[in-house]
């Protein structure tokens, strides 16, 4: 499967559009996944991790593959969470007859896919351009347990998903110069879209941040997930005008800078 068949498949409007049952919507999950999963990408991304971006690289990505390594970096983060969560047994089989591991063991074949697809993105692992996954501790020295009590675990999961969002939409100017990267980027963003959707309205909230508010039980120090996610001006119209400001500023994610999503990955890293 070359890179415009994988982006023509994740473009797929039965998909997106959707509005079927739960069921239904996690088995659009997994199709997304197989997807990835399944693409062929070396003649298609690898080819971008050439000489003429690596001299460009920088500690704050401003190229295509700055932007590469900033995604890897928060799906490594991702990954390891869903995978040490589903192998804890933190997440009860009874809650919800069920579903809800069914759907933290979608999304993780979805991170999977994600750090594999950005990988090889950058020429794989033996590539200059490749960073390797940093130390994680999800317990912030101890501050958090994820992995023996499930709120805190679901909390998490919301402020990493929605990290994603923005962290993604934060780099599509880094990627403007590569038109197939950035639409395979941007599908990526809308399955992580998806997934914090999802992991919102299993902690009982809307699918969608509104204003700046990370919503009830989440840890005080997630709040820079949510800054800045107020904002009701787009393309120089207010649109508190006609809907409210809570409306407006549900309307559109605002996208993290660089500094913005390394900021709140660090809390992470050892």
């Amino acid at each position: 499967m070359n890179i415009l068949k994988f982006i023509e498949s994740l473009a797929d409007e039965s998909a997106m559009q959707a509005k079927g049952s739960r069921r239904e919507s996690l088995g659009q999950f997994s199709k997304l996944g197989k997807n990835l999963a399944l693409a062929a990408i070396p003649l298609g991304l690898a080819s971008i991790s050439t000489s003429a971006y690596a001299a460009d690289i920088s500690p704050t990505p401003s190229t295509p593959i700055g932007a590469l390594q900033l995604a890897l970096t928060l799906e490594y983060l991702e990954k390891e969470f869903y995978q040490k969560a589903l192998d804890s047994g933190v997440i009860p089989l009874s809650e919800n007859a069920g579903r809800d591991r069914k759907v933290f063991e979608q999304i993780s074949k979805h991170e999977n896919s994600h750090v594999s697809f950005l990988i090889t993105g950058l020429g794989g692992t033996a590539s200059a351009n490749f960073v390797p996954k940093p130390t994680f501790d999800f317990t912030v020295g101890g501050a958090f347990s994820p992995f023996t009590d499930y709120p805190t675990f679901l909390a998490l999961a919301q402020a990493f998903e929605d990290t994603g969002v923005r962290a993604y939409k934060g780099q599509a100017g880094n990627l403007i110069s590569t038109p197939d990267l950035l639409t395979a980027a941007l599908q990526i963003h809308s399955v992580e879209a998806r997934h914090a959707s999802e992991v919102r309205r299993l902690r009982g909230l809307k699918g969608w941040i509104s204003e700046n508010q990370r919503g009830a039980g989440m840890p005080a120090a997630t709040q820079a997930v949510y800054d800045g996610e107020e904002v009701t001006i787009q393309a120089g119209y207010n649109t508190a005008t006609l809907f409210g400001a809570a409306a407006g500023s549900e309307s559109y994610d605002e996208p993290l800078t660089t500094a913005q999503a390394v900021a709140i990955a660090n809390i992470f890293i050892v």
